[in-house]
């Protein structure tokens, strides 16, 4: 069985996000999401999210793509991930390009390209702006 993982905070679930999880799914045979806990997201990330935790991970488990999400709680626990979860093949979003490059001592990394016109931050500020104005 090829191992898939890939790492997001998945807040305001758009199609740019079932874009990605449904081609690193055609990477393998099992995909996990390593979803960035609240505590994760508001503090080393600097994020604030509109779910919580278990609402995005509730969402994250209803698409038929996902079959694990485990919690990211801080940015050095990938390879310890991809070793626990004996992982093949590493994903991330090419905005990442080069940031992972490191796992590729442990499995293939792939950065695939975002999908360009939509984004959580594009969603906020277009929602934003349209009660502005």
């Amino acid at each position: 069985m090829k191992r898939v993982i890939t790492y997001g905070t998945f807040d305001l679930l758009h199609y740019g996000h079932i874009n990605l999880l449904r081609r690193a799914k055609a990477l393998g045979d099992y995909l996990i999401v390593a979803l960035s806990s609240d505590e994760f997201n508001n503090g080393q990330k600097g994020k604030r999210t509109y779910f919580t935790y278990e609402e995005r991970k509730k969402l994250l488990e209803a698409i038929r793509y996902v079959d694990l999400v485990i919690p990211e709680i801080n940015w050095e626990q990938k390879v310890k991930d991809v070793q626990e979860y004996k992982i093949d093949v590493f994903v991330m979003g090419d905005d990442w390009k080069g940031k992972f490059d490191f796992i590729k001592d442990y499995c293939e990394v792939v950065y695939l390209e975002r999908t360009p016109e939509i984004s959580t931050t594009k969603i906020k500020s277009d929602l934003f702006a349209s009660h502005i104005g």
